[in-house]
């Protein structure tokens, strides 16, 4: 079960958080400020932090910048009251992987959690095997004896993804939100156009196909005899 910390001074929004992430499915700890949120985080593991920004003690933009500058990962969500665009725009330069202003959506929100979390996961896992195949996320490279492929970014994370979850189908939505992200301006041809370029690089590859399946999305599948090596 995936860990949430939720980071707010104000105990009405905080127990109306855990309720919803209670209910999703998630184990929920929380701090009143930025402060006791970092104490918490010497003692404990969380996958995702939820935070508001203005607090007593120490603030969100402090705690972001602390956490941050301690290479401290752990994908954040602001969720907060302000509406500025430099409260925006400071919240992701302290490195905030996301930003909601109350009255929060709580599907959106939900969504936004699911979608953070997976990336996270693929970030975490570094490094993948399939066979002679080797994906090395922090070198985006594909290598398979002595070849050695240097992707784009988003070739490399869309076929790492689908690696990642064999024979799962992704709708392009789903592709799209993971790799280019909610909010970007794209459209779903964009997603065509890289698993296609990736068909053709690695069509010779016989441990992994990418599949279209017609009205729904892709899934890569691994050929049986390297199913194991996994």
């Amino acid at each position: 079960m995936f860990k949430i910390l939720v980071v707010d001074d104000d105990k009405s929004a905080s127990r109306l958080m855990q309720i919803i992430l209670d209910e999703a499915g998630y184990q929920v700890t929380v701090a009143g400020n930025g402060a006791a949120a970092l104490e918490l985080l010497d003692n404990e593991y969380v996958d995702l932090i939820i935070l508001d920004l203005n607090m007593p003690k120490m603030d969100g933009h402090e705690f972001m910048s602390t956490i941050r500058s301690n290479g401290i990962n752990t994908p954040v969500i602001v969720v907060t009251s302000k509406l500025l665009a430099d409260d925006k725009y400071q919240a992701f330069t302290d490195g905030a992987d996301d930003f909601l202003t109350k009255p929060i959506d709580v599907q959106e929100l939900i969504f936004r959690i699911k979608a953070l979390l997976r990336r996270s996961h693929i970030v975490n896992e570094q490094k993948l095997t399939i066979g002679k195949v080797t994906l090395d996320y922090d070198a985006l490279t594909v290598q398979r004896e002595d070849e050695i492929q240097t992707l784009p970014k988003k070739e490399f994370y869309l076929l790492y993804k689908l690696l990642s979850y064999p024979d799962k189908i992704f709708t392009r939505l789903q592709l799209m939100d993971e790799i280019w992200g909610m909010n970007v301006n794209t459209v779903d041809t964009t997603v065509n156009v890289h698993i296609n370029r990736l068909r053709n690089k690695f069509k010779n590859y016989p441990e992994f196909t990418i599949i279209a399946i017609k009205g729904l999305g892709y899934k890569a599948e691994i050929n049986s005899e390297f199913k194991k090596s996994r």
